[in-house]
């Protein structure tokens, strides 16, 4: 291990911004047991007040990376706490010394595996998910996407209800991926774009009125306009008074889609919440069964390794 990761480690610690558990505080193994179970942290349900400078609605961005997303969004709304979530804390440490100088009071961060995000927050604890430029897993598990059935299972436990699931990708094998799961499970959008620098984002797009039109699986995008949206976290005149700051899909963006912009490539968006008024609380998700996985491999093309290689300093 390099000195510089060394002395980033080091001064991780010093960090009150940064929660990094052991996997003692998280993993539990019962007694005549040989299977580890997830256990809570002592921070689920305590964010806002342990972490925080004010309770105020909560934003986790998951897989943050150098935490430059969580970071540019805390900014832009000093009204809201941000956490950013990733494993690697020589990442993490980038945002964590940025928020610590800047004693920005509305930013933390947690050093953990997302597959155990949900022993860290609370029922209704936090507003809102993002997943930035999560790796899709093209050839790996289903399970692993962030979007998959399994982890919006984990999400419904704590995610608020009318809570809001961002996600935003370069990668079209994921969009059309969580497309199919959003149809799967009788999700609403609330707001989609399959190259939303070049052609905008769509809002309200209800179940009802996506199921009346051709699904454009293998036609290219649909035609997309760029809403005018209040800005700020408030009411806003998009259906079912969606309320975000749709400016900041456009306006923040992490290194990697910085890098992607410059190159061309097109970004997509999808907003969409994990309510099902039909179904009993902690039902499972269904899985997709209209996914044409091989197709969108084959259209993916070879750049994801590309775009998730690990980053220096």
């Amino acid at each position: 291990m390099g000195h510089g990761k060394l002395r980033k480690f080091a001064e991780n610690e010093t960090f009150r911004c940064l929660l990094q558990p052991d996997a003692a505080s998280v993993l539990a193994k019962p007694e005549g047991s040989k299977e580890l179970i997830l256990r809570d942290h002592a921070i689920k349900g305590r964010w806002n007040a342990e972490m925080f400078a004010k309770p105020q609605p909560i934003v986790v961005e998951l897989g943050c990376g150098k935490g430059d997303y969580t970071i540019a969004l805390a900014r832009r709304h000093p009204e809201m706490n941000f956490i950013g979530v990733d494993i690697k804390g020589a990442r993490l440490w980038k945002g964590a010394k940025e928020a610590t100088e800047d004693a920005l009071g509305n930013v933390a961060f947690l050093r953990t595996r997302i597959e155990f995000i949900d022993a860290f927050f609370g029922p209704s604890e936090v507003s809102e998910i993002w997943l930035t430029f999560s790796d899709p897993q093209l050839r790996g598990s289903e399970n692993a996407r962030l979007t998959s059935p399994l982890f919006l299972q984990r999400y419904s436990r704590f995610l608020a209800p009318g809570g809001i699931v961002h996600l935003k990708t370069d990668s079209r094998f994921l969009y059309e991926y969580t497309q199919s799961v959003i149809r799967a499970n009788d999700l609403q959008v609330l707001a989609s774009g399959t190259d939303i620098y070049s052609e905008g984002v769509r809002t309200g797009v209800t179940l009802e009125n996506r199921r009346s039109a051709t699904p454009p699986i293998k036609d290219g995008p649909l035609p997309l306009m760029r809403p005018r949206v209040a800005t700020g976290f408030q009411e806003s005149p998009l259906s079912d008074n969606v309320e975000w700051d749709i400016e900041s899909v456009f306006e923040v963006q992490t290194f990697y889609e910085s890098m992607f912009l410059k190159m061309g490539l097109p970004i997509t968006y999808l907003a969409f919440r994990l309510d099902r008024a039909d179904l009993p609380a902690g039902a499972p998700f269904a899985y997709p069964t209209d996914f044409d996985a091989t197709y969108w491999r084959e259209a993916e093309g070879p750049r994801r390794s590309f775009s998730h290689q690990p980053t220096k300093g």
